[in-house]
Parts: C-alpha cells; sequence; structure tokens
C-alpha cells in the first residue's frame, strides 16, 4: 500500500514539475507571450510565480514535505489558471473553444485531485514514504 501512494505522488506531481521547468522556465517568453494575450498582467513575471509555485507544488507531493502547503500551491495557481487562461465561453472559434474547454476541465480536476490530497494529508497525516524535515532526537539513557 505504501508504494502505491509513492506511484500516485509520483504520477501526479510529475506534470507539475515537468510543466515547470520546461514550460514556465524552458519556454518563458513562449509562455509569457500567450499569458499577454490572454490579458495576464505583468506577463513575464506571472509566468515566473507560477512556475515556481507549480514545481514546488509538485516537489512537496512528491517528497511528502509540507504536502498541505504544496497542494494549496497548486489548487491556488490551477483555479486562477482555469479561470483566465482557458476561458473557453469567450472563444468563437470552436476548436479553439473545445481545446481550452478540455484545458479548462482538466485543470478544475487537477486542483480537485490537489485539493484531496490537502485534505487526506490533513486527516491521515504524514505520506507513507516522505522525507522527514523533523530532527531525530536520541533518547537520553
Amino acid at each position: 500500500m505504501n508504494y502505491t501512494v509513492l506511484v500516485a505522488r509520483i504520477l501526479f506531481s510529475m506534470v507539475f514539475i515537468v510543466n515547470g521547468l520546461m514550460g514556465h522556465f524552458g519556454s518563458l517568453d513562449a509562455m509569457a507571450g500567450y499569458a499577454d494575450m490572454k490579458g495576464v498582467p505583468l506577463p513575464q513575471v506571472a509566468v515566473v510565480i507560477t512556475g515556481i509555485m507549480i514545481v514546488l507544488g509538485g516537489l512537496s507531493i512528491l517528497l511528502g514535505v509540507y504536502v498541505r502547503v504544496g497542494a494549496l500551491l497548486l489548487v491556488f495557481f490551477l483555479v486562477p489558471t482555469a479561470l483566465i487562461i482557458h476561458n473557453f465561453w469567450t472563444l468563437e472559434d470552436e476548436m479553439a473553444r473545445m481545446n481550452d474547454m478540455a484545458h479548462f476541465m482538466k485543470d478544475l480536476a487537477l486542483a480537485g485531485a490537489a485539493f484531496l490530497i490537502w485534505y487526506f494529508e490533513r486527516k491521515a497525516g504524514t505520506f507513507p514514504l516522505s522525507v522527514s524535515l523533523e530532527k531525530k532526537v536520541k533518547s537520553e539513557m
């Protein structure tokens, strides 16, 4: 069971780590241009900030460190992104509308999954096979 949770964490977190590193930072100018086209203020800064959010969120879930903070970073990235970047209801072109609707729904589904991770980690405690940041205290004899 512990390995199942670890595999799930790896699969979930890699979407954000790879997208942050390769998309937000690896294609910063292209991402900023797209964000600018969608009306995002200070698009380059927004892309850097959201890149940091998703990389840190993904790493926190992958490693099991500050999972609730990481999950909320992802929720706070995904919901505004769905509403601002994938606002399919504003598009006239049917193909573009269908594409943005798919991304909108994907972002909301991932936000729901991140929120579930936040909830279950809060209720059940630290995930199995997580990195511990607590100092080991030697018991005195």
